[in-house]
């Protein structure tokens, strides 16, 4: 089985997100559909001393812009988010052994929401083991606008005869069309793991940041048994 995945490029996303890299051949990000304000696109949470906390990235957008098109607007805000970053995570006992490339990525230029994406979501998903190809939609000759054949005719490109869609996918794809053009069609299935947190009670579906600079290197089993997939 070619088990291929597609995503939308979330901003230092939720651990699940890295749960469906894991089980794919072939991870997609998503970035030729239309770009959502106040969605996770441009921001996630961290959890500080006060409880969750946004963390965001300023956009330059016009309706009805792809999600390749948006761009960053220029302001101060990757010093800030940095600074909030580390004060919220600092007595994290894994903090110094993942944060700096993250920075490092924080602080360079870029014009495109896209591109700082891509580059966090590549960092994190090595810091988690992730291995299959990452590949932008935008990189494909993909001419489709419905959208489960747009997802369809990527899994053909890519020679998959399989679809990982996430749970929601079940309230809008069309699953009859992945039957007729013999692809079998899987959904995730997952459960938000526990473990030990700074800053008192537990907080689930906060960016991979905080797992990862409260565990470690036990990040990536963590992320593995959070569930599986299911038909």
């Amino acid at each position: 089985m070619q088990l291929i995945t597609i995503h939308q490029p979330n901003y230092m996303p939720w651990p699940g997100f890295f749960h469906k890299w894991l089980l794919a051949d072939t991870f997609v990000v998503l970035d030729t559909v239309q770009y959502h304000k106040n969605e996770w696109q441009n921001r996630n949470r961290i959890k500080t001393i006060q409880g969750a906390q946004w963390i965001t990235v300023p956009v330059t957008y016009r309706f009805p812009q792809l999600i390749h098109e948006v761009g960053i607007a220029p302001s101060n805000w990757a010093k800030k988010q940095i600074a909030s970053i580390e004060q919220a995570y600092t007595k994290a006992p894994f903090f110094n052994d993942y944060w700096q490339p993250i920075k490092h990525i924080l602080l360079q230029q870029h014009d495109r929401l896209v591109h700082l994406n891509v580059a966090l979501i590549t960092t994190l998903g090595q810091m988690v083991g992730c291995t299959a190809p990452l590949l932008l939609a935008s990189d494909l000759p993909i001419k489709q606008h419905d959208p489960t054949l747009r997802l369809i005719e990527i899994c053909k490109h890519l020679h998959g005869d399989a679809y990982l869609s996430g749970a929601e996918g079940r309230n809008y794809l069309q699953t009859s069309l992945f039957h007729d053009h013999k692809l079998s069609l899987y959904f995730q299935h997952v459960h938000p793991p526990t473990y030990p947190q700074l800053h008192g009670e537990f907080i689930p579906y906060l960016s991979v940041l905080d797992m990862l600079f409260h565990v470690g290197d036990d990040a990536e089993s963590l992320i593995r048994d959070m569930g599986g997939m299911v038909s």
